[in-house]
């Protein structure tokens, strides 16, 4: 009797890129990076500190968190996942890579990692990241799933996947921010506006599918409207902070090429990949930009960088 040959090197290799796969890193590391960075150098410019390897640990605590916030979603969503073939080739649990059980192990395991990591930078990053860990948890899992109950899907959201990786930033160097809120208030409706956009696209979807969100509560004209509503209470925000001096002046002439860049040449998609609409071309490009800036600002801040 012939024993089949199993390949154990290439099914290792399979469950190691399912778990990167699981963990979605392409999708928020690009917000993750700037959003923390500016929390902590916003701190480090307002105590006149120095940048130190905390900023790092919290940095990789952050996008752990939010690698944990998307695996329980994956793992939550797999059953359902299964019955759409689009879904399913993208779900790394539903398309059998990992058992649903690896999926929790794995899930579990940088949450935790995540945890002891924040604890690095202090007594407050370790609470905003432990809070930060809650909302990614209850957000997706059953039966709980804050995503699928209005209002609290927006908030937790934004809290989440912005306002917070702010606050673990900042508190790691400084426990009172005073107008840097501006900035961190700036981050969560900048978020809410993003998520509001995603409502509107998938409205028809999500009503037909009988949820019962923010955007099929309040309908696409009332959400429309307060998207642009926290859109322009971010860009005051923002523009406040600038005004008081929050930011290095130098910051401002990368700050003004790429968003001239961003508006001669807006991308045709918007985050998700989808033909963009409403704003939705400058999401890509406007990333792109808060990355460089935010680089900049750490290089400076550590020496790599000097300006004049």
């Amino acid at each position: 009797m012939e024993i089949p040959f199993v390949n154990q090197s290439s099914n290792l290799d399979a469950k190691i890129n399912g778990v990167i796969r699981l963990s979605r890193w392409r999708e928020h590391v690009p917000f993750t990076i700037p959003l923390t960075l500016v929390g902590g150098l916003l701190a480090v410019e307002a105590s006149q500190g120095v940048v130190d390897w905390r900023l790092l640990a919290v940095l990789v605590a952050n996008i752990l968190a939010m690698s944990f916030a998307f695996m329980i979603n994956d793992v939550e969503d797999a059953p359902d996942d299964a019955l759409n073939p689009k879904k399913k080739l993208h779900n790394v649990i539903s398309s059998e890579i990992l058992t649903r059980r690896e999926g929790w192990v794995i899930t579990w395991l940088t949450c935790g990692l995540s945890l002891v990591l924040y604890a690095i930078g202090g007594m407050w990053t370790f609470i905003f990241g432990g809070i930060t860990l809650v909302l990614c948890y209850l957000y997706s899992a059953h039966p709980f799933r804050l995503k699928a109950r209005p209002l609290t899907d927006v908030i937790s959201h934004a809290l989440m996947l912005s306002g917070l990786l702010v606050m673990t930033g900042y508190f790691t160097y400084d426990a009172d921010p005073q107008n840097a809120w501006l900035v961190i208030i700036a981050a969560i409706l900048f978020s809410a506006y993003g998520q509001f956009y995603n409502q509107i696209d998938d409205y028809e979807v999500d009503k037909a599918a009988g949820l019962k969100n923010t955007v099929v509560l309040l309908g696409k004209t009332g959400t429309l409207i307060l998207s642009y509503a926290c859109l322009i209470g971010a860009l005051a925000c923002m523009g406040i902070a600038i005004f008081q001096g929050l930011f290095p002046a130098w910051l401002g002439t990368i700050l003004a090429i790429g968003i001239v860049t961003t508006i001669i040449f807006p991308w045709e998609l918007d985050m998700r990949g989808n033909p963009a609409s409403d704003g939705g071309n400058v999401q890509r490009p406007a990333l792109l930009v808060a990355n460089m800036v935010t680089l900049a600002w750490l290089a400076a801040s550590m020496g790599f960088l000097i300006i004049a």
